[in-house]
């Protein structure tokens, strides 16, 4: 290969942040061509996020520099990054709802770019041209997920970038979505802009990117060429040992019901929520039922119904554990009657960020002993919270760590955990997997497949496909309040999924239940 004749677009030389306690990055070295897709791979807490917001002007580094075209620069703010051609798409939007796409381009461009009426042509030119079609006039709360992600890169794309950053931009998107993101992406890479692309998705990152750099423990641990590397060959590179990262669990078919979901329909007051529409659904002792869907279509409202934080006095036999109606009953009767619970939200609702992690332990889990004619039994929560730390290999410095020190991946380990030695015959978990490495995520998936081996029944709720794929044994979509027929997971692919996951389905109560 020709050696480049000029710099390269950025070059990062010894970047290094500390924290109180923790050295974030590590001397980092990283340099990204024109027209180059590079991704930037590492586990929980390897330092990527911290060094995206140092190119992006939102953090300084204490140490090292960056060059920009092989000057030296400063980027002292997110607006001086922008101004030299930086673009970033974070994982979670911001944009505001109430407002109109072009209304949300526009203040993100400022005064100087014109008013969102003058600046609407050049939105439908610019969306239409890298095949990212909008409609200025809609309100954001109207778009789909995938939409949604589409005005936050338009509107980079409006700026003239020459770096877009990307952090986790397939977590939301169905498969199809994600095909003609990578097309955008290959477009404007083809056009000179470069891309740096951040995924714990490894499968897409060999499809998609020409080079790579790896993170461990917030130094540089390798550089690969994605498409010469397994999976497996790429995991190593980022967690150091490959225990269960490419298992393959067998499906199974269950025992008998203990879950079912009857004739399910509720109106949600809120105007950006989600109703929905004649549910059925059953999951067997025994076995996991996956529901995949991208967020917005009903997850959330069904996670409510089934936990109890949302009632239904009216229609009590809608939800029913053991052929119990449940449905008017308050959460914590619905644990007593076997019910665990994994929340999508992992800090302040999953855990309470102040609290230790002996605390946060006994949260969920006071039936089981730990509370005695109104006293806490102190001795035995702090018995029950180390015993979750040893079992799940959860990194903390101890029981009494507040539970906002921990990681993404580590406080989700000690979440599920918690929910998981309750032994609960039914465990609802939402996205168990979102955010976390792949060495967290082949763990979390080990756990649920031992609570499954033991009796339990699962229920899933994940926009990661290829996760539910290896640990479902039958399989459903939500797709605007309604759901799709369940059916066994050796009797469909992604493709046909990701057709549900777009409401391409008809619901027939005769197929519900999936036989193997």
């Amino acid at each position: 290969m020709t050696p480049p004749t000029s710099p390269p677009r950025l070059e990062l030389r010894g970047i290094t942040k500390r924290y109180p306690g923790c050295l974030a990055n590590d001397r980092i070295d990283l340099a990204i061509e024109p027209g180059e897709i590079h991704a930037l791979l590492g586990e929980n807490g390897a330092g990527k996020s911290t060094l995206m917001k140092i190119i992006y002007g939102v953090i300084q580094a204490d140490a090292g520099e960056i060059l920009w075209h092989g000057e030296p620069v400063e980027m002292r703010d997110p607006a001086m990054a922008r101004g030299f051609g930086v673009g970033m798409v974070f994982q979670h939007f911001s944009l505001f709802e109430t407002l109109t796409v072009a209304e949300n381009i526009a203040l993100a461009m400022g005064r100087a770019a014109g008013t969102p009426q003058q600046l609407e042509p050049k939105i439908r030119e610019v969306s239409q041209r890298y095949g990212m079609a909008l409609e200025p006039q809609r309100l954001v709360h109207s778009l789909s997920i995938g939409e949604r992600q589409r005005v936050e890169i338009v509107r980079c794309l409006m700026q003239d970038i020459e770096l877009l950053i990307l952090d986790e931009p397939t977590s939301v998107l169905t498969p199809q979505e994600t095909d003609e993101l990578f097309v955008t992406l290959r477009r404007l890479a083809a056009e000179g802009c470069s891309i740096l692309f951040i995924s714990h998705k490894l499968g897409e990152v060999r499809a998609l990117c020409q080079h790579a750099t790896v993170l461990r423990g917030g130094r540089v641990s390798g550089h690969c060429v994605p498409a010469e590397c397994s999976d497996l060959e790429l995991a190593r590179m980022m967690v150091g040992e490959a225990e269960g990262l490419e298992a393959s669990y067998p499906k199974v078919a269950g025992g008998a019901p203990f879950l079912r979901v009857e004739g399910l329909s509720w109106h949600n007051p809120d105007p950006f929520g989600t109703s929905l529409k004649e549910l059925a659904l059953e999951v067997r002792g025994g076995e996991i039922v996956g529901i995949a869907g991208v967020a917005g279509n009903g997850q959330d409202e069904l996670l409510a119904l089934l936990s109890g934080e949302q009632r239904l006095p009216g229609s009590p036999a809608s939800i029913r554990f053991a052929d119990q109606p449940v449905a008017h009953l308050r959460p914590d009767a619905r644990r007593a009657a076997g019910l665990a619970f994994v929340p999508a939200e992992r800090l302040g609702h999953g855990a309470v960020p102040e609290l230790s992690l002996t605390d946060n332990a006994l949260l969920t889990a006071f039936q089981r002993g730990l509370v005695e004619r109104g006293l806490i039994r102190r001795g035995k929560v702090r018995a029950f919270a180390e015993e979750i730390i040893r079992r799940f290999a959860v990194k903390t410095p101890d029981a009494q760590a507040a539970a906002r020190s921990l990681s993404g991946g580590n406080l989700q380990k000690f979440i599920l955990g918690r929910e998981i030695l309750q032994q609960p015959k039914l465990l609802v978990a939402a996205h168990p997997t979102w955010g976390v490495d792949v060495g967290a995520a082949a763990a979390i998936h080990r756990a649920l497949i031992a609570l499954r081996d033991a009796g339990a029944a699962i229920l899933v709720i994940s926009e990661d496909l290829d996760e539910l794929f290896q640990i479902s044994d039958r399989l459903a979509a939500l797709s605007g309040g309604r759901l799709s027929a369940l059916t066994p997971t050796a009797q469909t692919d992604t493709t046909e999924v990701g057709r549900w996951m777009a409401g391409e389905f008809a619901t027939t109560p005769a197929s519900v239940n999936g036989a193997f």
